[in-house]
């Protein structure tokens, strides 16, 4: 038998290398290759909507008559809800905190105060609420804002203790001013503090309660301009509130008590009250307890009256969480709160405060949440919140959005996750309800994915600018809760508040297929199953991966045997693997054993353990398989920073700073595992220094400054070989020596051959060899596997690298192309791009469909370099020779769990799934396609199979791209680019001509690169706050559609009738006294203000407020419609009273007449 030399097998290669390398590629523009579609016209950048809590919340706002809720936040934004699906967000233009919000009940306008002093004019009867008239206070910083019902007048107090009147409409101040001095006694020397309340009588518009923060209160006459009564209290004031026959009021205070007032008694309170001290036996005064931060009394027609509170628990109830009691009658309920409370409003029956207020519901706004309760029903149920007010449940650390999803996939994600509601809500309907749904024309299902911190996965409808969660999956279930003893802390030194926090995420949204990987190196796919299942045991692969660059050495003479000089085993390194130190993958069912060596370094241990007990799996998303990377000699794993599904192939790949791996799910098997340093061999085009050893505790690797999770080591031991050394050669079998050579050898080929095929060896020759290489029998010990985690390069050119180049795997593609230079027939491939800018190839060869795909192997194939880009490679895509994106390959979804006549159709479908066919059968195709390449500072397009590259352009030089995608647009496909100095921008394919770039947003915090995503049609999100989704869209024709696709906030509604006075009451007075408040505050009889005082500014008149203006036009128009057709038809029923008044006062005069006449001649005696 004729000895086989590897040494003249790499001489051959050289030679081909070095003839090939000198005919370089060039990037020769070529313009007339096809008509380029899109244009700069076709894009427009704007924020569509944004959901989620309100950040930081500071202040709440109802409106009962149009049924709308305003949340102010401390960063000077606006919320405003209506009915589910109708939001609006506005922003204050100096970013302060919104400190009181106060309604023009049913005027479509809205009073905003803000901390810098600032008060704002609202109009929310458009679309996009813009700012009519601000103020600006310059002396006195303002501390309350009252507006009383149907009053143009607006009081605001102020830090000094004076009260300041502003005419809402003009946004001018009133020369009426009620000054602290005259307000309080004039004895009194100290000053009483800051303005904590104003409110006015319910039944005396002229009179007018004030609240002071030491514990004064007074009644001031508006009329007579002088102090009615004083109310003195040794507590603080927090807040007051009316009895709506304005005789009684009651004050909350710092000690916990609560003090009810008769407003002519004001000697002594006339009841004090501690909700929730322990009172004493001997009489004495209760303990104090914590502030009472708000108080509302709210009267009932029929039943006892509500006195509503928040605050006021014992200092003794330590660890306990906010409250806030209910108290009605002789019951007092106290309603624990996730958050603490900022505020709280009472939902009434009436606007009027003067009438019986009939509360049916209490809005609750927390740090985190926004919550309502049922005042109606037995237990204080609470409401079911449409709002999508859950995303920051547990922080965000990634996202995804899809557009133009298969039209069947949000009723089956709504169908499963209907399941998951809870249970005890309140039967009422949503008591928010006002606004109207705008009428877009966008009708193409959206849906975001979001990744939290605890491990949970939500889907969410994001079809037409709303946002209605879908489904959640707990990824958690998967792994066993670890102990917190500190036995176990010592053994898993990796231990996060996070372990299971998801990282990057990959979907296949026509076969539903889901992968999601997290922090502590782990990786989960799921497929989609209307049937619940119970799991006995969860298939499991362990990955050992290491990176090491002095243990690299060249393959020995020979074919691997013989002596080392003096005669010692000289190791023979495999593709998989980057050192001689073995990798090792368990059985899918058995979990390995930790094991630690001999000095306690530990090895094989993965980060968390996988369950043991049966998991049982309700309809949804099921686990197939789980990955984890395993500790190696002591180094914990690197997290999982690059991930990729293709469904038609059944291969999941990932990727991080060590290597990459290819895993087939379906035979639950590792197909290919490469380490970062043998992606080119001894031909490495960087200089790579050996690592200097590191702390066995890795730094955190960047998802929101969340490490790894905790490892346990009670696992059995995976089966290892020793090194590949002559010995352990000399033991195998014939054929597995066969494929270790061989295996080798494919490796150096695609090493030496960057970009040649590799006509060295045959690929006909090496398909039975390689087989046995990629793919071990059933039986025999799966070959290596590495871990992965990611620390990116910000190069600004691969040739000014660091002397230490640690190259990461950055992303990954599956398509069907040409896997090497000069190709004629396509195969399915999987491409690379690392953190130095180099893509490669690796060809696929697949069994076929069906049984055949379960029982052969996959053929994994390195193929070589396709180009070299400027910083880490980010996105990659295929087109066609028209222009026209190329898809990946995917499988239609089938229900796996089917029986019966259900599994044979799934057989059939499985069978008819678009598998791609072997380079041997596929057709010859003479059509070339064009590989775009994005990188973070340039982008390519390169023609294929010649990969000679046509076009480039250099995105930036200042900064870098964070993401970029290829997306589709409605008339063609671009390269969309975000950028770290805030920059979107948009070239157009295959030419990568500019066709837009607007300085959008800086990157002011990491939160923003990890989740911005761009997606087909022109849109886009990011998390724009912890709690927030900001949309945003880069098409024009969303754009200017975006006006009708809005909802209407304000809607006419007419105003409740004021309440009946009632015969006596209004024959003997005691009734609502209503106040010309236009003569007493006007111009005429006030006088002028101060003009130093406050500053009034105009509202926006330049472009956004034309904008905001003409949106306003087409609901004007339809508003004055509609109150043309309702005078109209009061004009009508007015004819008809009329002309009924008119017979019924002909009737009586008649009748009159003829009384007259029948009592003319009588006497007065005769009657």
């Amino acid at each position: 038998m004729k000895k086989f030399n590897i040494r003249k097998v790499l001489d051959g290669l050289k030679e081909q290398a070095s003839s090939s390398a000198s005919s370089g590629q060039s990037c020769t523009q070529e313009n007339n290759l096809m008509q380029e579609t899109l244009q700069s016209e076709n894009f427009q950048l704007c924020k569509t909507v944004r959901h989620g809590f309100p950040y930081q919340p500071s202040s709440m706002a109802h409106d009962p008559v149009q049924k709308i809720l305003a949340i102010g936040t401390q960063s000077g934004a606006l919320r405003l809800f209506g009915r589910p699906g109708v939001e609006c967000y506005c922003q204050h233009e100096s970013g302060a905190a919104v400190i009181s919000l106060q309604f023009l009940i049913n005027e479509g306008a809205l009073v905003s105060a803000l901390a810098d002093d600032s008060v704002h004019l609202w109009n929310l009867r458009q679309k996009r609420p813009a700012i009519l008239h601000s103020l600006k206070f310059n002396r006195e910083r303002i501390t309350f804002v009252h507006l009383p019902f149907q009053s143009k007048w607006l009081y605001i107090g102020t830090e000094k203790g004076n009260i300041h009147i502003v005419n809402v409409e003009s946004f001018t101040l009133s020369g009426y001013v009620i000054m602290w001095n005259k307000a309080i006694e004039l004895s009194s020397k100290a000053h009483p503090g800051p303005v904590v309340h104003i409110s006015d009588n319910p039944m005396d518009e002229g009179k007018l309660i004030i609240g002071y923060e030491s514990g004064i209160v007074v009644l001031w006459d508006l009329k007579s301009k002088k102090a009615d009564y004083r109310y003195t209290y040794d507590e603080a004031i927090h807040s007051v509130a009316w009895h709506h026959e304005g005789k009684q009021f009651i004050c909350s205070h710092s000690d916990g008590t609560l003090t009810i007032w008769n407003i002519k008694g004001q000697g002594k309170p006339f009841q004090t009250i501690t909700p929730h001290g322990k009172q004493p036996k001997d009489g004495k005064k209760p303990e104090p307890c914590k502030p009472i931060l708000k108080v509302e009394y709210k009267t009932t027609r029929l039943g006892d009256p509500f006195m509503i509170l928040s605050g006021g628990l014992s200092y003794d109830t330590v660890g306990r969480r906010p409250c806030l009691t209910v108290m009605h009658g002789k019951s007092t309920a106290v309603l624990e709160m996730d958050y603490p409370i900022v505020d709280f409003l009472t939902l009434c029956e009436t606007p009027y405060p003067n009438d019986f207020q009939e509360p049916y519901a209490v809005v609750v706004l927390l740090e985190k949440d926004l919550v309502v309760i049922d005042l109606a029903q037995n237990g204080y149920p609470i409401f079911e919140n449409p709002y999508p007010l859950t995303i920051h449940e547990s922080p965000v650390t990634c996202c995804e959005y899809y557009a133009d999803c298969p039209v069947d996939l949000i009723p089956a994600l709504y169908s499963v996750g209907s399941r998951q509601k809870r249970q005890g809500y309140s039967k009422k309907e949503w008591p928010i309800s006002g606004g109207n749904w705008g009428l877009g024309t966008q009708s193409y299902p959206e849906i975001i994915i979001t990744g939290h911190a605890d491990g949970t996965v939500k889907f969410w409808d994001a079809s037409a600018i709303m946002l209605q969660v879908l489904y959640k999956l707990k990824t958690a279930k998967v792994f066993e809760k670890s102990r917190n003893n500190k036995e176990e802390k010592q053994n898993t030194e990796i231990v996060d508040e996070d372990p299971f926090a998801i990282q990057i995420m990959a979907w296949c949204p026509e076969s539903r297929m889901l992968c999601v990987a997290g922090v502590s190196a782990n990786l989960i796919i799921y497929r989609f199953s209307k049937q619940e299942i119970t799991t006995e045991v969860v298939q499991l692969l362990e990955v050992r991966l290491q990176y090491e660059v002095n243990d690299m050495e060249s393959p020995p003479e020979g074919g691997g045997g013989g002596d080392r000089g003096g005669g010692g085993d000289r190791d023979l390194p495999t593709p998989g693997a980057a050192s001689p130190s073995p990798q090792t993958t368990g059985p899918p069912t058995h979990p390995s054993t930790s094991s630690n060596s001999s000095d306690g370094v530990r090895d094989n241990v993965p980060c968390l353990k996988v369950r043991s007990t049966p998991l049982k799996q309700s309809s949804g998303y099921q686990v197939e398989l789980v990955v984890q990377l395993v500790w190696v000699s002591g180094e914990p794993p690197q997290q999982i920073t690059s991930l990729a599904l293709n469904s038609s192939y059944g291969l999941i790949v990932f990727g991080n700073s060590n290597g990459l791996a290819v895993v087939d799910y379906l035979q639950k098997t590792v197909l290919l595992n490469l380490g970062t340093v043998e992606l080119y061999g001894s031909n490495d085009p960087y200089q790579r220094q050996p690592r200097s050893p590191r702390k066995t505790r890795q730094p955190s690797g960047g998802l929101c400054d969340i490490n790894e999770g905790s490892a346990s080591e009670d696992r059995c031991k995976s089966p290892t070989s020793g090194k590949l050394s002559f010995n352990s050669i000399c033991s195998l079998t014939t054929i597995q020596l066969l494929f270790t050579v061989f295996r080798y050898c494919m490796f150096v080929c695609c090493v030496y051959s960057l970009s040649v095929c590799a006509g060295a060896l045959p690929l006909c020759a090496l398909s039975s060899t390689v087989l046995l290489s990629v793919c071990p029998p059933r039986g025999a010990n799966p070959l290596d596997h590495r871990d992965n985690s990611f620390s990116r390069s910000r190069s600004s050119s691969v040739t000014s690298i660091d002397k230490e180049a640690r190259e990461a795997i950055t992303s990954f593609h599956f398509c069907e192309t040409f896997a090497r230079k000069g190709d004629s027939t396509i195969t399915p491939c999987l491409y690379v791009g690392t953190s130095l800018g180099t893509v490669l190839a690796v060809a696929l060869n697949l069994p076929p469909a069906g049984e055949q795909r379960l029982l052969q192997p996959v053929i994994v194939l390195p193929s070589g370099t396709l180009g070299r880009l400027k910083g880490s490679i980010l996105r990659m895509a295929f087109l066609d020779n028209t222009g026209t994106f190329l898809p990946p390959a995917f499988e239609l979804w089938y229900e796996p769990n089917a029986v019966g006549a259900d599994s044979e159709e799934r057989d059939k479908a499985r069978k008819r799934r678009p598998v791609s066919v072997s380079p041997s059968t596929s057709q010859e195709l003479q059509e070339s396609q064009y590989a775009v390449v994005c990188s973070e500072k340039q982008a390519k397009v390169i023609a294929l199979p010649s990969q000679n590259c046509i076009f480039k352009h250099s995105i930036t030089e200042t900064s870098f791209v964070l993401r970029a995608d290829v997306v589709q647009m409605n008339i063609g496909n671009c390269v969309a680019c975000f950028c770290a100095n805030g920059h979107i921008m948009t070239l157009s394919l295959p030419g990568l001509r500019p066709l837009l770039d607007v300085n959008y947003l800086p990157l002011t915090d990491m939160r923003i690169a990890r989740t911005f995503c761009f997606t087909n049609l022109g849109q886009a999100m990011y998390l724009t706050s912890p709690t927030e989704i900001q949309r945003i869209t880069y098409s024009q024709e969303t754009c200017e559609n975006l006006q009708e696709m809005l909802g209407e906030l304000f809607t006419p509604v007419e105003t409740p009738e004021a309440p009946n006075r009632g015969f006596f009451k209004g024959l003997f007075g005691g009734g609502a006294t209503s106040l010309d408040r236009e003569e007493l505050f006007g111009e005429t009889q006030a006088g002028k203000a101060s003009r130093g005082l406050a500053q009034h500014i105009p509202g926006p008149q330049g472009l956004e407020g034309m904008k905001g203006a003409a949106s306003g036009v087409v609901a004007d128009l339809a508003r004055a419609r509609i109150a043309l057709d309702e005078r109209g038809q009061k004009l009508g029923e007015l004819d008809e009273r009329t002309a009924a008044m008119l017979a019924s006062a002909d009737s009586f005069g008649k009748h009159a007449h003829d009384m007259m006449l029948k009592c003319k001649d009588k006497k007065w005696y005769q009657f």
